[in-house]
């Protein structure tokens, strides 16, 4: 080998022998400024007030200030539409709903592509859905109400917070498996028709548990099924969906973490241990738990495992509803 090219090998392995103890320091020191944490749904939610729970936990964690930063619109897409196109350094997170494994189906396009230009980081938290109804539906349990609809077809109606969301896909699949038929009331938001419920617009309604626990408490609306595995605490008097025999019918609100495709996996790795330390301490456990929010928190593999299955399982859902792409 030429003398020049011995030297200049020589020359580049030392330089990268030097960088290696930087790069480690580098990797340790993370993070030495605020993160951004995007929140694709407006203030006041489920989304934005686990959101910030998380973002007061982590800045205590890492002595660096977590910044909520609300990102709405477009289903939550333009959030992460947002998140996809920051700088893949660690520094910019956003937190998703289903929509991530949701949206691919139901739109006609979006300016990213979830498995292009995000990368899961952890998984997080999640919500249980319950079937309520207005009082002056004659059904006390899912079964109840089934035969209420199969005698009365495409009299019955059911709200949702919109095309696509998981309460409308929820009742999709209700009708599916329950093979009864009944109309569709969409509305701009889960908790508008939820109150829509209430004041006797639309008989039935599937909805986060937190978010109706005070009506159900009321009488101002019955419960007739959880959507979950097994029985929530706040309603243990509720059977599942499963045990009234509908085996299949579950559906939750789960949420994950992601960061930008390209992120540094050690730097990934590192904000995935601190969000399931900080989902695993009393302080942000119990004040998630109060307000009907379980901590899930799971691997950068389990959230990439969970939103795979899940869009599956939403674009079936979508197909057979025949949900018109947007």
């Amino acid at each position: 080998m030429p003398v020049f090219n011995r030297r200049v090998l020589t020359t580049a392995a030392f330089a990268a022998l030097i960088m290696l103890p930087f790069a480690e320091v580098a990797a340790q020191a993370f993070p030495d400024k605020p993160l951004r944490l995007i929140l694709p749904f407006p203030p006041g939610g489920p989304s934005d007030i686990q959101g910030r729970a998380l973002a007061d936990q982590l800045s205590k964690q890492l002595n660096v200030n977590v910044l909520p930063d609300n990102r709405p619109g477009a289903g939550g897409n333009f959030g992460l539409e947002i998140a996809s196109q920051s700088p893949a350094d660690g520094y910019h997170i956003v937190l998703s709903s289903p929509s991530v494994a949701i949206s691919p189906s139901l739109y006609k396009s979006l300016n990213y592509n979830a498995e292009r230009d995000l990368t899961p980081v952890a998984r997080m938290t999640s919500i249980e859905n319950v079937m309520v109804v207005h009082p002056s539906v004659p059904a006390r349990s899912i079964r109840e109400f089934v035969t209420l609809a199969r005698n009365h077809r495409g009299e019955i109606n059911f709200g949702s917070g919109g095309a696509g969301t998981t309460n409308h896909l929820a009742n999709e699949m209700f009708q599916h498996y329950a093979k009864i038929k009944m109309l569709h009331v969409p509305y701009k938001g889960a908790t508008r028709a939820a109150l829509a419920l209430i004041g006797g617009e639309v008989d039935e309604v599937v909805v986060s548990v937190p978010s109706v626990m005070p009506y159900i408490k009321s009488g101002r609306v019955r419960p007739i099924a959880v959507l979950s595995r097994e029985r929530v605490p706040q309603l243990p008097q509720v059977p599942t969906a499963i045990e009234s025999g509908y085996k299949d019918f579950t559906i939750s609100i789960w949420y994950g973490i992601f960061a930008p495709a390209g992120t540094p996996q050690n730097v990934l790795a590192r904000l995935n241990q601190e969000i399931t330390t900080a989902l695993k301490s009393p302080e942000l456990s119990g004040r998630l738990s109060t307000l009907g929010i379980q901590p899930w928190p799971g691997t950068q593999q389990e959230l990439a495992t969970l939103v795979s299955s899940e869009k599956v399982r939403f674009a079936e859902l979508i197909r057979i509803a025949g949900i018109k792409k947007r």
